[in-house]
C-alpha cells in the first residue's frame, strides 16, 4: 500500500483532525517513545526523536527534525528543514533535562531552528498562533507571545521575550535577556541591546524609538482615547525635559489607572536592560489632541486631529 504524501505547501488546518489518520512518509524515522496525535502528518526524511509529542493535525513538511524534549501543539505547520529542540548553544548548560513548547495554530517556516532551553525543567516557548518565518532562531529560554511574529532571519539570543502581537521585522538581531513589549514593531535589519516597550515602533542598530504602533493598537480595537493615552505617556517618559521617576508620577497624577499607561510604566520600571532613548531635536509640547504622525524630529508631533 502505498503511504500518500501531502502538499506541504498547503497551509490549510487539517479538516476534523481528531478524527484523520496519521500519515507518516516511510523516508521519516520516528521513535516508538514520540507521541503523534490524529491526523498529524510526518513529511519525507523528518526524524522525529523520543520524548517528543505532536498535537493533532499538526503538519510537518520534510526534513524537519524534531528533538528530544520537543512538544508541539495541535494544528501547527512545521515547514521543510526546521529544527526544534537542538541543545542550547550555551556553556551553562550541562546536559539537564528541558524542552521546547510549542502552542496550537503556529507557524514555524523553513529552516527555523529552535534551542531548547538551559536549566532543568525549563522550557523555551513559543505561544499560540505565533508565526515565525524562514530562518528565524530562537536561542535557549526565549518566550515568543501569542501571535508574536518573527520576520525572515530574525535572530533571538537566550532569554529573550518577546511580548503577544508584536512584530519583530526580518534580519533583526536581539541581545540575550532582552525583552520586546506587547504590541511593538522592531525595524527591519535593526539590533537592540535593550529592552522595547510595548506599542513602539523603532528602527536603527541600536533601535530608537520612533513613534507608537497606531495601526497595531487600532487593529486590537483599542479606542481612539486608549491610543491618545499612549502617545501622552509616550511624550512623558521620551520627548520631554523630566526624568523617567518625574514623568511616570506626571503621568499617575494626570491618567490615574489607564491601564496601558500602568502596563507601560510597570514595563520601564522592570526594565534590567534600559530602554533606548529616542534620537532627535528638542521634546513636542504636549496638545490636547495628539496626530499619530512623527515630526522630522523623531518626537510624536502634536496635532488639532483627534
Amino acid at each position: 500500500m502505498t503511504t500518500p504524501i501531502v502538499d506541504s505547501t498547503d497551509s490549510a488546518p487539517a479538516a476534523s483532525a481528531a478524527s484523520a489518520p496519521t500519515v507518516i512518509h516511510p523516508t521519516a524515522v520516528v521513535d516508538p517513545a514520540a507521541q503523534l496525535g490524529n491526523g498529524v502528518i510526518v513529511g519525507p526524511y523528518s526524524v522525529i526523536g523520543p520524548d517528543v509529542s505532536v498535537g493533532d493535525g499538526t503538519r510537518l513538511a520534510s526534513s524537519v527534525i524534531l528533538e528530544p524534549g520537543t512538544a508541539i501543539g495541535q494544528n501547527c505547520h512545521i515547514g521543510v528543514g526546521a529544527v526544534i529542540g537542538g541543545l542550547p548553544q550555551d556553556l551553562n548548560f550541562k546536559g539537564e533535562p528541558s524542552g521546547v513548547l510549542i502552542g496550537d495554530n503556529v507557524t514555524v517556516r523553513e529552516y527555523v531552528t529552535i534551542n531548547r532551553a538551559t536549566g532543568e525543567g525549563q522550557l523555551t516557548r513559543v505561544d499560540d498562533g505565533a508565526f515565525l518565518m524562514a530562518y528565524a532562531h530562537l536561542a535557549h529560554n526565549c518566550h515568543v507571545g501569542r501571535e508574536a511574529i518573527l520576520a525572515n532571519a530574525a535572530q533571538l539570543g537566550g532569554y529573550v521575550t518577546v511580548g503577544e502581537y508584536a512584530f519583530v521585522s526580518a534580519t533583526t538581531v536581539v541581545h540575550q535577556f532582552v525583552r520586546i513589549g506587547r504590541l511593538s514593531m522592531v525595524g527591519g535589519a535593526s539590533g537592540t541591546r535593550q529592552d522595547v516597550p510595548p506599542f513602539a515602533m523603532t528602527d536603527g542598530r541600536p533601535v530608537t524609538i520612533i513613534g507608537i504602533n497606531k495601526v497595531g493598537l487600532r487593529r486590537r480595537g483599542f479606542s481612539a482615547q486608549a491610543r491618545q493615552s499612549v502617545r501622552r505617556a509616550y511624550h512623558w517618559l521620551w520627548y520631554s525635559p523630566l526624568n523617567i521617576s518625574d514623568a511616570i508620577a506626571r503621568l499617575r497624577e494626570e491618567m490615574p489607572g489607564e491601564p496601558l499607561v500602568e502596563e507601560l510604566i510597570e514595563f520601564v520600571q522592570t526594565s534590567k536592560r534600559g530602554i533606548h532613548r529616542p534620537v532627535g531635536g528638542p521634546p513636542v509640547q504636549v496638545a490636547e489632541n495628539w496626530d499619530d504622525a512623527v515630526c522630522e524630529t523623531g518626537a510624536l508631533a502634536p496635532s488639532a486631529q483627534g
